[in-house]
């Protein structure tokens, strides 16, 4: 191995190792306010009004999840293509509804939550890939 190998696996464990720090210190300070009781406080009213909200809207949009729930069970791909993409996966939900339903429809991202409760959410998570 030349030397100029030899500095550059030191500078790629040098940053592999900056870069694993910097993600766990990320973690403790994400895990640290989100344990914060004034956030959890927040997260329960979001959380209930997700849900009133997502009742409120089921007996209107019950149809997509059954035709989401028929596209899984038969493996239907074309069918699932045309689904939102907004996922919340980290938190249990899938939106049923079609692709750009924001815009054409005017609804929320509505699915059920990981408990099975219809719920019903704004916006994106950066789990949404």
């Amino acid at each position: 191995m030349t030397a100029a190998e030899e500095e550059r696996g030191v500078q790629d464990a040098v940053r592999r190792h900056a870069r694993t720090r910097a993600f766990a210190e990320a973690e403790g300070v994400v895990s640290a306010v989100l344990s914060d009781p004034g956030v959890q406080a927040a997260r329960g009213r979001v959380e209930a009004a997700e849900t009133e909200l997502g009742l409120e809207l089921c007996a209107r949009l019950q149809s997509f999840q059954k035709r989401y729930d028929q596209a899984v069970a038969g493996g239907d791909a074309a069918q699932l293509t045309g689904v939102c993409a907004g996922k919340h996966g980290r938190w249990g939900r899938i939106c049923v509804l079609p692709d750009r339903h924001e815009t054409s429809m005017e609804e929320p991202h509505w699915g059920r939550n990981s408990e099975g409760r219809p719920i019903a959410w704004v916006g994106s998570a950066p789990d949404d890939w």
